[in-house]
């Protein structure tokens, strides 16, 4: 089983490498980073505006091939993946960024999956009676209703709430409070402000994940497993956790893997409404900035973010279907 995860981990790295080299030389040709130093009052010389983007590395003069050698060995010896627009450079901000979304990304996205294949095995289970008559409606208006409009709703109801009892219970500004110090009121002030993007990201993970837990737990209710397990002597119950359960959740450990790096998309408008400065945020800023370097690096932090969630689906890949270990 190692050699096999080994094998996986190699080709996720190197799929890595390939779509931020990609993303380089895509934003590379298509953005315009001296727009950002063109128009000003007064106006800046060209030679300073070269000079700026010789220093970002960023200078359309310079042939792209030589630009990406350059940003790519930079990464590969040095760590280094440039500086953005703003003269800081894009690892430091990718640091402390990513904290603020992966606080958000992996408890949002955790308990989604969790939730949606429990609600997608209880409706299969219960096909065609009013509980799955009702999920199934509950998950079709969730999955049609924007983004921003469900963290509206949200924050609308956290107002009436907090206005019921008296006082700010639920914050729903910024990842924390300015100003609060010792650990438990830290921890509880870190929990007020993650409660609303959390139970959005929660809420859209658990309906999306039980379309397909349902769909897939359809299809293993009448195998003929199924039959013969209930034919020696075990109760439905049982046949169906130990035997149609564990085979219905193996295609959902790779749609998981995926799904979680995609969600930094779906994350970007939690981040803006709710005023979290993460990487959703950074990734919508390099691209209305026309910042390369910025860019590029956040489709790295994404494609990291498949390449752990895919190793670990891998391992739960293979915990679950010992077949293909080999």
């Amino acid at each position: 089983m190692i050699a096999y995860i080994l094998r996986r981990v190699v080709n996720y790295v190197i799929l890595t490498a390939l779509a931020t080299t990609c993303a380089y030389m895509l934003t590379s040709s298509f953005m315009d980073p001296a727009k950002r130093y063109r128009g000003k009052n007064p106006p800046l010389p060209e030679s300073t505006i070269t000079a700026k983007l010789d220093e970002l590395g960023v200078n359309p003069d310079t042939p792209l091939i030589t630009r990406t050698w350059n940003w790519a060995t930079n990464i590969l010896f040095h760590a280094d993946f440039g500086l953005t627009v703003g003269g800081q450079p894009v690892l430091t901000e990718m640091l402390g960024r990513s904290v603020v979304s992966l606080r958000l990304l992996i408890v949002g996205s955790i308990l989604g999956a969790l939730l949606g294949v429990a609600i997608g095995v209880w409706g299969a289970v219960r096909q065609y009676k009013a509980s799955d008559n009702i999920i199934t409606a509950l998950t079709y208006v969730i999955n049609a209703t924007p983004t921003f409009v469900l963290g509206i709703i949200l924050m609308i109801l956290a107002t009436g709430f907090n206005n019921a009892v008296g006082t700010q219970l639920i914050r729903f500004v910024g990842p924390a409070t300015p100003g609060v110090h010792g650990f438990w009121p830290q921890v509880a002030d870190t929990i007020s402000h993650m409660l609303l993007p959390t139970i959005a990201l929660v809420v859209f993970g658990a309906a999306i994940y039980s379309r397909y837990q349902r769909s897939m737990m359809l299809d293993v209710l009448g195998a003929d497993y199924i039959r013969t397990a209930r034919s020696k002597g075990l109760t439905r119950k049982t046949a169906l956790w130990k035997h149609g359960v564990r085979v219905a959740i193996i295609p959902m450990s790779t749609y998981f893997a995926y799904s979680f790096g995609t969600m930094l998309a779906g994350s970007t408008f939690l981040e803006i409404i709710f005023s979290w400065n993460g990487m959703g945020q950074m990734a919508l800023d390099s691209i209305t900035g026309s910042d390369i370097n910025a860019a590029a690096g956040t489709t790295f932090f994404a494609a990291v973010l498949v390449l752990i969630s895919s190793t670990l689906s891998e391992v739960l890949y293979a915990a679950l279907d010992p077949r293909v270990r080999s």
